[in-house]
């Protein structure tokens, strides 16, 4: 069998909260831009998040819920993060590929929220929007989300 180097380990912390905290802040970002753009505002993004715990509801509320959707936005973000720090835990390969293991990670998070996180949340399924925002939803998952995320965990890795 052949070797690839030494068995890379991510440390914890640069990986999730480093990479969490990146991902959470670009994918905010695009959601408040893509909102805005179309007539809507940051604060309905939070709201949108928070409604997934509090329902209808959320949308009524103002800062306190706001701060709610901003909380529960950077509990997933870190919460990916978590999930490529262990899954680079056993397939140290993800972590010499950075870029491709990030876009592809990036990818598989867009997939488990939109095909099983929301359709659980609001209790009906989902259907794929139209090109444009499918297209801004899979590139802001794959190199806003993945990317980082699986960046700072190689970056940490190879540190001394």
């Amino acid at each position: 069998m052949r070797s690839h180097g030494p068995v890379l380990k991510a440390r914890a912390f640069d990986s999730i909260v480093f990479g969490g905290l990146t991902a959470g802040v670009l994918d905010l970002l695009d959601a408040f831009v893509v909102t805005v753009v179309n007539g809507g505002t940051a604060a309905r993004v939070l709201h949108s998040i928070a409604s997934g715990v509090l329902g209808r509801s959320a949308y009524e509320g103002g800062a306190a819920t706001a701060a709610l959707g901003l909380g529960l936005h950077f509990l997933i973000a870190t919460g990916a993060a978590t999930t490529f720090f262990l899954a680079s835990r056993a397939l140290p390969g993800l972590l010499r590929r950075p870029i491709v293991s990030g876009l592809g990670f990036g990818l598989c998070v867009w997939a488990f929220m939109y095909y099983v996180v929301l359709p659980i949340t609001f209790n009906r399924p989902n259907t794929l929007p139209a090109w444009p925002l499918l297209a801004n939803q899979l590139g802001i998952h794959a190199v806003g989300v993945g990317l980082p995320i699986a960046l700072f965990a190689s970056r940490s890795a190879r540190q001394p």
